[in-house]
């Protein structure tokens, strides 16, 4: 699949599921800003035909190239950052969930959901912008994944999807910090991720990020109950040259982990 085609789809399905995003890009353009997206990001399972290894065949045969592994402890997760073959097209952030970390009851959970993929279903790149590729959970299931992990939950409602778009604020022309974004954010009436602190990172890291609070959506859970939950968010991202003089590609652990908490309602 062509990059270009990869994410206009992408960006058609995630603004679906985060309309605050198309609200900040249009007023970003209304100042006569354009827009470049620094990087998106993925989260899966370990297990079954959507393991990040299964996946990352469909990644690198649009030309991307496997930069860095990242490990969150806490978070249970493995990640990948993947460079794209032309430096004006966005970095892919791929993570997946240490299934085997979490209780036998949450595990058995998960289990039942992978156990419903049809492989031929993850045949290719369409597949980022399937959303479940199984039945919805109950409301129960959803509230005993969300006990042991908050990602766990929200991959079992919103599947497999783009989590976020990045602003690059280097490509930015009148706005060139992090926390300026954040304000004009804040002036739109949407909420800023404070988990962590407002800005995440710092130029000696060589990357400083921000991000909205997710958007909520009423849901229907398998049994009929309907509650609110995090769908996706707005990320925000200035990089700086490295002792070679070279743009910073990778990402930082510390960071992303605090960001990882845009979708958490109960947090940041």
């Amino acid at each position: 699949m062509h990059i270009d085609t990869f994410f206009d789809h992408l960006w058609q399905d995630y603004i679906r599921m985060t309309p605050q995003a198309e609200t900040i890009a249009q007023a970003l353009r209304s100042r006569g800003e354009r827009i470049q997206n620094d990087h998106v990001a993925f989260r899966t399972f370990n297990r079954g035909p959507i393991a990040l290894e299964k996946l990352e065949p469909f990644i690198l045969d649009m030309g991307y190239q496997r930069y860095e592994p990242y490990n969150f402890a806490e978070k249970k997760l493995d990640a990948f950052g993947y460079i794209p073959p032309n430096p004006e097209q966005p970095r892919i952030f791929l993570s997946e969930l240490r299934v085997e970390e979490l209780s036998t009851g949450a595990q058995r959970l998960i289990d039942g959901l992978i156990e419903q993929i049809d492989p031929n279903d993850v045949s290719d790149a369409s597949i980022f912008w399937r959303g479940p590729l199984w039945d919805v959970p109950s409301w129960a299931d959803y509230q005993q994944l969300a006990a042991e992990s908050e990602y766990a939950a929200w991959l079992s409602v919103i599947g497999l999807r783009c989590n976020h778009f990045t602003i690059d604020v280097n490509a930015l022309r009148d706005i060139d910090s992090i926390e300026a974004i954040n304000t004009l954010v804040e002036d739109l009436g949407f909420a800023i991720n404070a988990s962590g602190g407002r800005v995440k990172g710092t130029p000696e890291v060589l990357l400083e990020q921000g991000s909205t609070k997710a958007s909520v959506q009423p849901f229907a859970f398998a049994g009929g109950e309907t509650h609110d939950v995090t769908t996706c968010y707005y990320e925000f991202a200035k990089r700086y040259l490295n002792e070679d003089g070279q743009l910073y590609q990778g990402f930082v652990a510390a960071s992303a982990d605090k960001i990882f908490e845009s979708t958490d309602m109960r947090g940041g």
